[in-house]
């Protein structure tokens, strides 16, 4: 128990190294990219550091299986220099029982960071993108989810310029998100409130417009709207909404915090949109400890060796390379379950546990007794 939590102590202090290293690199390269994207929007230093540190919990958070790796090739490395490997082994412990401890912690990290990190992240994520849009100034459309309907919403463009608003509620949608079923469209004038109701049985998406079918015409600028109702069988209502921008409205998975994706894939569901994406991600983070475990058998599994007469270079690149493949291969996976060409639970589970097979091979193999 003392050796394992010896183990554990190291590996710990190594991620928590090589997370600071990492997260200073990141910091620093958000801060140039931010001063380069926003150069003539005068934000000022304070505003490129603020956005910085809104933005780097998300790309720290996506290279955590590589701190990983890199925190167990540094703890087996260390290990073997100071020849405390040789005198581990030489006590009768085999190779299994000193991977154990650190890839337990390495399972803790993955479940806190999936726990604690992840609602972070998508907090965050969601207040880089809002300063984002207010920066650039084009925050005129925006999706969202109701209990049981799908809203929208749109600027009005005449003469170039936006003339108003018109929200758009409708109770469920196509899964291309191109049609729209009992659709009502809620015109709002530029310096006025609701100018117009149009309500529709139907409403599909074309390049630049809303084609409707069954159209019900209220002028609420009128004094009795019900009596100036227009109805007819179609109408065209001029839109620069595309099926590719109402999807991507949602937002990503990842801006979804992992305790609320399961309701939200269900209205997704509910409003019929495909959930692919969000089952796929939601899969991925319960995977994620175990990707982070994986990671660490990986590192043991080519330095965990006595250094003397081995070309130690030569191990530590086949270690990191063989962690970089099976992260590649994680996104792979999670590309072809949102394609809904692999089950989301395969795209999730597969990588870590062939990763983790394939190293547990690879260290038995190497075991002498």
């Amino acid at each position: 128990m003392i050796l394992a939590l010896y183990v554990a102590r190291r590996f710990l202090r190594a991620f928590m190294m090589i997370a600071g290293v990492f997260l200073l690199i990141l910091f620093l390269i958000d801060m140039i990219e931010i001063i380069r994207r926003f150069s003539g929007r005068d934000i000022g230093l304070g505003g490129a550091a603020r956005l910085a540190g809104l933005n780097i919990a998300g790309s720290f958070y996506s290279i955590l299986p590589l701190m990983t790796v890199l925190a167990g090739i540094t703890l087996f490395l260390g290990l073997a220099r100071s020849s405390e490997m040789v005198a581990i082994r030489a006590s009768g412990r085999s190779a299994l029982r000193v991977v154990r401890a650190p890839v337990a912690t390495a399972i803790v990290l993955g479940a806190l960071t999936v726990g604690l990190l992840n609602p972070l992240v998508a907090a965050t994520g969601s207040l880089y993108d809002d300063a984002v849009a207010e920066i650039d100034r084009a925050g005129s459309q925006t999706v969202s989810l109701g209990d049981s309907a799908v809203w929208l919403r749109q600027a009005v463009q005449q003469g170039g310029e936006e003339a108003g608003q018109i929200v758009i509620r409708a109770s469920r949608a196509s899964p291309d998100a191109v049609t729209l079923y009992d659709a009502s469209f809620l015109v709002f004038g530029a310096e006025a409130g609701p100018i117009r109701r149009i309500e529709a049985r139907e409403a599909r998406l074309t390049p630049g417009a809303w084609d409707l079918r069954d159209v019900s015409d209220f002028p609420l600028d009128q004094p009795n709207p019900q009596a100036a109702v227009t109805r007819s069988a179609a109408m065209t209502l001029a839109s620069d909404l595309t099926a590719q921008r109402i999807r991507e409205g949602f937002g990503r998975p990842e801006s979804v915090p992992v305790w609320q994706l399961p309701h939200f894939i269900a209205g997704l569901e509910r409003a019929g949109f495909s959930a692919a994406r969000h089952k796929v991600w939601f899969q991925t983070e319960l995977a994620r400890p175990f990707l982070m475990a994986a990671m660490v058998l990986i590192a043991a599994a080519f330095t965990m060796q006595h250094v003397r007469g081995r070309n130690t270079g030569g191990a530590v690149l086949m270690a990191f390379g063989a962690g970089i493949a099976l992260f590649f291969l994680r996104n792979l996976a999670q590309v072809l379950g949102d394609n809904g060409q692999i089950p989301p639970a395969m795209a999730a589970w597969t990588p870590p546990l062939v990763g983790a097979m394939l190293a547990l091979g690879l260290i038995l193999r190497r075991e002498d007794g």
